[in-house]
């Protein structure tokens, strides 16, 4: 066992007396030792419970026979973290916490590794530390929240922050608003649409890194406590027959996870994560890849904000080997990739049956014959940049407007929420981006205010920043090189024209190539706006959102 680095040899005396000092009997030295890393706090709604599933982990843990010792982990909530600077720390979080569990992985001889996880950026950051330390592992979610109930209807945090503009807009009064925000988030777990959260946690059970379930139980389900024992059982066995990510995580499953990713509309921020967990698992993948197997996957699912589902409302359906079950009928799946069940995803989603075809549409039937995120490309952005396509309304998909250019987010929603913002504009929100945020913030606010505000169908809002998985409309974010690298969005002026094409997967601004290339030439980068700590650290050090914003290995690396 690796383990016995800490344990065994007349050498590791000291490092023995210290483990009796914690409690360990003798019988406890010769067993497996699993860390179990709890992303439990006291601020995230989808972490507060998480102390109760780790214990359900360390139960099924013993049960089976290895030694569970649990170390805790970051957590950012992007909801109370948005439209201030907070947000500016949400995405580079996701690189502490990979770093965090490598430094106490190695530093302790773990055997194996459970994540208890649940929001945004801890999902993917501890993906990512599962394939860098190739350890036998599983990942469990602490679950989606149940939607809210407002006056008969479901409701989450996306209907909130559209409130908002809907009061600025006269179309609700304060206290409607009021009585929303106090029913619309009724208790723990992971914001109940498909939000980034919810989004990464499906695409970790489509990558064959959970057990299947594990994304869509709610929270408090007593379903979710006995997956959480059944998970702590199975990463023993893992152990026992040295089942690690490298097996599992492999092209193919990144693939599936993609392929899911477009037949659940997921939030956009699942592009930058995959692209970080396939580089630490070794596997290339890049936009035009995303582009390639969109264009072939059917998008079966529109949960809000694309749609009036939510995840209790999947999970009724059947979860997401259903959703798989669905796509495998019409060949789109890698049958052979192997999961942390032991058996491969093949086996493990045959034979699953759709109980909600309202909610899980069936492949001959869909929403769209093609996925639910789209790559566009053009002068504005020449790397790339991402859509939800299915949360844009279908009279936007093409739009031609003049621009309207805003240095930060706060100057940008400023202007929506005063009113100045005209039918038809493209609202342009740069210097948002991985370095020039820096941290690449997520801009709920924004678009939240133009959807409730009745224009999400009559404005576009493109940005080198990112949107939260519950952003409806022709939002187009990750505009590649971001205007602090000296990207074509650096150079865009009011009024300048922009035509947004998603059918066609294009993004331009009508200008002659000679202007384009004077102004660029013209250029100069603003000062940064953070000089010192760990955001300073992260802006000199973070590669293009068409990467996947991910830390560069050395200053060369592309």
């Amino acid at each position: 066992m690796r383990s016995d680095v800490i344990k065994k040899g007349l050498e590791k005396a000291p490092h023995r007396s210290l483990l009796r000092a914690l409690g360990f009997t003798e019988a406890e030295m010769s067993r497996p030792l699993i860390g179990v890393v709890n992303a439990e706090n006291e601020i995230v709604p989808g972490h507060i419970h998480l102390g109760e599933l780790a214990r359900a982990v360390k139960d099924g843990i013993r049960m089976n026979g290895g030694v569970p010792v649990a170390f805790g982990g970051i957590a950012v909530c992007d909801g109370i973290a948005m439209n201030h600077e907070g947000m500016k720390y949400s995405l580079a979080s996701r690189e502490l916490i990979a770093d965090g569990i490598e430094v106490m992985a190695r530093a302790h001889g773990f055997d194996g590794l459970v994540f208890v996880t649940a929001c945004d950026k801890i999902v993917p950051g501890m993906l990512m530390a599962a394939a860098r330390l190739d350890l036998p592992c599983l990942v469990v979610s602490g679950g989606p929240m149940l939607a809210g109930n407002f006056r008969g209807r479901p409701v989450s945090l996306a209907d909130v922050f559209e409130a908002v503009g809907a009061v600025k807009a006269g179309r609700m009064n304060e206290d409607d608003l009021t009585e929303l925000e106090e029913v619309a988030c009724p208790g723990c777990g992971s914001c109940a649409g498909m939000f980034t959260a919810n989004s990464m946690n499906c695409l970790t059970e489509a990558l064959g890194i959970a057990l299947p379930g594990n994304a869509t139980i709610p929270a408090v389900s007593a379903a979710r406590r006995r997956l959480a024992k059944e998970s702590g059982m199975q990463v023993v066995e893992l152990v026992r027959q040295d089942l690690r990510p490298s097996m599992i995580m492999t092209p193919a499953a990144i693939e599936n996870a993609l392929t899911v990713d477009m037949a659940l509309g997921c939030s956009t921020n699942t592009v930058l994560h995959l692209m970080a967990v396939a580089r630490e698992a070794g596997v290339a993948i890049d936009l035009d890849k995303i582009n390639e197997i969109s264009a072939r996957t059917p998008n079966l699912c529109r949960l809000s904000p694309a749609g009036p589902f939510h995840l209790e409302d999947l999970d009724e359906a059947g979860g997401i080997p259903v959703v798989m079950a669905e796509l495998d009928g019409q060949g789109l799946l890698h049958r052979d990739a192997l999961t942390v069940t032991g058996r491969t995803m093949g086996e493990n989603v045959t034979g699953r049956k759709n109980r909600r075809t309202d909610v899980i549409r069936p492949a001959a039937e869909p929403h769209a014959p093609s996925g639910g995120l789209a790559v566009l490309r053009g002068n504005l952005a020449p790397d790339g940049a991402v859509v939800k396509a299915s949360a844009v309304a279908p009279e936007m998909a093409r739009h031609r407007g003049p621009a309207r250019v805003f240095e930060s987010e706060e100057s940008a929603v400023a202007a929506i929420l005063g009113g100045t913002i005209k039918s038809g504009e493209v609202v342009v929100i740069r210097y948002e981006g991985p370095q020039g945020g820096p941290g690449m913030r997520e801009m709920l606010t924004p678009t939240s205010a133009l959807a409730g505000m009745g224009l999400d169908r009559e404005v576009a809002l493109l940005t080198d920043g990112r949107f939260s998985g519950a952003t409806r409309g022709s939002a187009i974010g990750h505009i590649s090189p971001e205007a602090m690298e000296g990207g074509p969005i650096a150079a865009l002026r009011d009024g300048d024209p922009i035509e947004i094409n998603i059918p066609e997967r294009t993004l331009n601004v009508d200008l002659d190539a000679g202007e384009l290339a004077r102004r660029l030439a013209e250029w100069t980068p603003p000062a940064p706006k953070i000089t010192k700590g760990y955001l300073a650290r992260y802006a000199r050090d973070v590669s293009s959102a068409s990467t996947g914003a991910i830390i560069r290995d050395d200053r060369n690396e592309e």
